[in-house]
């Protein structure tokens, strides 16, 4: 059975093709269930690309009228990559109870220190920025809000070496995700990019081999993701290669986040 929920649209800014187009191209594909998850937004800033906030109703109201034209031929959700910040704690818990989206997924590409200070992962100038990200990490699993966590590694994108604070940050991470029973994405993007020269060797930015390799065998969950910005990647090379690479590394590979899709 071929899933994936994350999926985006052209709201986020930086993304091609309208909620139809995945759909439709998910039907194509041969893929049973599609989870929208675009990037959320904030109901005060707008940390950008990402849709705006008053899109937000057009976007669920859009994907419901999928859901009833395509019942029976390929089952939708609807749901947000968003990231976590401690000061809208009560706006996570209000998206999933009022405004009829399923799920929040967490995609820390910003995260709050203990002091209000925003940072971006994406621009990382040391690996102690690394465990700060992985403690963002963990206290948002403690919310309940999220219901799975976006390219938890995407922190080795950074040419930064690996050092004894990019094992804390990675132990932090996993510890977390078997103590809230959060499954981890295995990124399909990551992939997509192709592989570089970093300082420990010729890799993808993302998935990392060291940081999946704690995985191997494990009872932890692991749910690849297409983290598609057009329609053709839902089910792609990329997609296809993350499910050979988690297959050689026994991982525990799962099919969704919805206990009624079983």
């Amino acid at each position: 059975m071929i899933t994936n929920f994350h999926t985006h649209t052209q709201r986020c800014l930086h993304a091609f093709g309208s909620e139809r187009d995945y759909a439709e191209t998910a039907i194509k594909q041969g893929v049973a269930i599609l989870g929208f998850s675009d990037h959320g937004p904030f109901p005060d800033k707008d940390y950008g690309l990402r849709m705006k906030y008053e899109e937000l109703p057009e976007y669920i109201e859009e994907i419901d009228k999928l859901k009833e034209e395509f019942k029976g031929i390929i089952k939708l959700h609807k749901g947000l990559e968003i990231e976590y910040h401690p000061q809208y704690v009560d706006y996570y818990k209000t998206l999933l109870t009022e405004t009829g989206l399923e799920y929040l997924i967490l995609g820390e590409h910003m995260y709050t220190l203990p002091n209000g200070q925003m940072k971006n992962i994406f621009f990382a100038e040391k690996t102690t920025d690394y465990i700060d990200y992985a403690n963002a990490i963990e206290e948002a699993f403690s919310t309940g809000s999220f219901a799975a966590l976006a390219h938890p590694d995407i922190m080795f994108i950074n040419e930064l070496a690996w050092d004894k604070n990019c094992t804390k940050a990675c132990d932090i991470i996993l510890s977390a995700a078997e103590k809230y029973d959060i499954p981890l994405e295995f990124n399909a993007n990551g992939i997509r990019r192709g592989k570089s020269n970093y300082p420990d060797g010729n890799r993808y930015p993302y998935p990392h081999e060291r940081f999946w390799g704690e995985l191997k065998g494990s009872k932890q969950k692991v749910i690849i993701g297409s983290d598609s910005h057009v329609p053709e990647q839902i089910y792609d090379e990329s997609f296809q290669t993350s499910e050979k690479i988690c297959r050689n590394m026994n991982l525990n590979v799962i099919k969704t986040i919805f206990q009624e899709d079983v």
